[in-house]
């Protein structure tokens, strides 16, 4: 059973400003379900938001980037949420069908060479170091 959202109208003043913060950064009039679920928590809601916002603002890589690196972590941890929603972010910055499959081919590529690597306990070449 999923936990009960917050709903803006439902929320404390100090919730309110974190989901009005969310709503003015993102340009949009609603509050995805993942921001009402942590709003439970006005504390984690809040650094959970400052962090993103930091992390997924301006910086060295691109938006798109940013959120298609977003959706392999999430693939790989299997969050179902943060694939959709990313995923749809990624799609808004530019992300064609053909990089999502070529994405997901890299996902799956990598986590059978990590866990290939990982179970046989392969030493790292010294070039790499």
């Amino acid at each position: 059973m999923p936990t009960p959202l917050i709903e803006y109208t439902d929320a404390s003043p100090e919730v309110r400003a974190v989901y009005d913060d969310i709503m003015a950064t993102r340009k949009t009039d609603t509050i995805n379900n993942f921001w009402k679920t942590i709003a439970r928590d006005p504390v984690t809601l809040r650094r959970t938001w400052e962090s993103i916002k930091q992390i997924m603002g301006p910086g060295a890589l691109d938006p798109l980037t940013k959120e298609l690196i977003y959706v392999a972590v999430s693939a790989t941890n299997q969050c179902e949420y943060c694939v959709a929603s990313h995923g749809a972010s990624a799609r808004k910055k530019g992300m064609t069908e053909e990089m999502f499959g070529e994405l997901m081919v890299i996902v799956g590529m990598a986590n059978e060479t990590n866990a290939l690597a990982s179970g046989y306990r392969v030493e790292v070449d010294e070039q790499f170091r």
